[in-house]
């Protein structure tokens, strides 16, 4: 019999690639399982993966009963406080035992802190940009003539519309 030929002409899948890096940024943060982190979406179910995210694991002195914390805007605190223990057992079944004894909920605002943006990436995307009708393109281009400067020109053709398009859709 012939020796099996490798399938994947010398390339690798990323995550073996990025397992070991992955590891090490997790269990910087305590996170014994990386997957936590990287299928939250999936563990904690989208509405909640949508309004929180875990930021640590901290194991107390015993090493048995550690404390998740998760991070999430005021606002959502206590919708995410009466749902602690339906999350506290669906973080465990992914350890396998009762691994995860509370979880402490942190907060912080939508805008500002360097560290404490908000950025949960499950959220539902908003709809496209507003498709300019022609005659707001003929006005924009229209105030944006006098430039001698073609690329100049240009470039304020574009902002002139996307203000006017803006305008319109906020009037309506």
């Amino acid at each position: 019999m012939p020796p099996r030929r490798a399938s994947t002409k010398g390339f690798k899948r990323t995550d073996s690639l990025l397992t070991g890096q992955i590891r090490r940024a997790s269990e910087s943060r305590g996170f014994a399982q990386s997957r936590l982190l990287t299928q939250w979406a999936e563990i904690a179910g989208p509405d909640t993966a949508g309004i929180a995210q875990p930021v640590e694991v901290s194991y107390g002195r015993g090493g048995m009963g550690a404390t998740l914390t998760l991070l999430t805007t005021g606002a959502n605190a206590p919708m995410l406080e009466m749902q602690k223990e339906q999350l506290r057992a669906r973080v465990n079944s992914v350890y396998g035992y009762n691994a995860i004894a509370r979880i402490r909920i942190t907060q912080t605002a939508a805008t500002g802190f360097a560290e404490g943006k908000v950025a949960f990436g499950h959220q539902q995307k908003a709809a496209g940009p507003a498709v300019p009708n022609p005659e707001t393109v003929a006005q924009a281009n229209a105030v944006a003539q006098p430039v001698a400067d073609e690329g100049l020109r240009a470039a304020l053709a574009q902002l002139a519309t996307n203000v006017m398009t803006k305008n319109k859709t906020q009037k309506s």
